[in-house]
């Protein structure tokens, strides 16, 4: 059905929207506003295609894609990949490889899923981040404006502003069910605590090299 309504005419998609059904269970997350070597379900994405919850997006090598959801904008850096959900208070991205992150200004909670815990900005501030998983047990996670909080199922590790730390965790596999379509719209499973170690990495010469990626990424397509 969702593939059908993405490639219907405006009129028909109206159509099928007008069905209560359809309407409650194909609410659309946000669309996207940038993309170069990016993907939907094995199908090219392109700017203007709306996503969903439980839509896995990804990047090929080379690739970026931007996403505007409400107040906020996620991002994929290339060779990446994120599932996108969605809960009452909160949009969310399950991140199975490579670089994601978000610009928000407060407004709408985002957050970003990562088997060490989940990535939002510290107490709903104006915010921007991003994580990067680099092995099975290690991630980085960085700061650029604002503060972020990993939460490691109720406890709180702060990330300040133009920081970057690496995070390892025990190797001990965690009782996490993957996500499936039918779960995007509800709470995720609930987490074993990790043992976590935290390791700083840099701070304002490393973010400023990140932040003109976003600044490029950030730029009216028609640039």
């Amino acid at each position: 059905m969702r593939s059908v309504a993405r490639s219907c005419i405006a009129a028909a998609l109206a159509g099928l929207l007008g069905f209560p059904g359809f309407a409650a269970s194909e609410k659309p997350l946000g669309m996207v506003v940038q993309a170069q070597n990016a993907q939907i379900s094995n199908a090219k994405l392109a700017i203007g295609t709306t996503v969903y919850p439980g839509d896995r997006v990804e990047t090929d090598a080379g690739g970026a894609l931007r996403l505007r959801m409400g107040a906020t904008q996620l991002y994929l850096l290339a060779s990446s990949s994120a599932t996108l959900g969605q809960r009452p208070d909160s949009l969310f991205a399950e991140v199975l490889r490579g670089t994601v992150g978000f610009s928000s200004n407060g407004a709408d909670r985002v957050e970003l899923e990562v088997p060490e815990g989940i990535i939002r900005a510290s107490n709903g501030q104006p915010a921007y981040g991003q994580v990067t998983i680099t092995g099975p047990q290690e991630i980085i996670v960085t700061a650029y404006r604002g503060s972020l909080v990993l939460d490691n199922d109720g406890e709180l590790h702060t990330i300040p502003e133009g920081k970057a730390y690496r995070v390892t965790m025990d190797p001990e596999p965690a009782p996490v069910a993957a996500m499936t379509r039918d779960d995007a719209n509800t709470t995720p499973a609930k987490r074993k605590r990790r043992k976590l170690a935290f390791f700083l990495l840099f701070g304002g010469i490393g973010a400023l090299a990140t932040y003109g990626i976003w600044t490029e990424l950030s730029e009216s397509p028609s640039h």
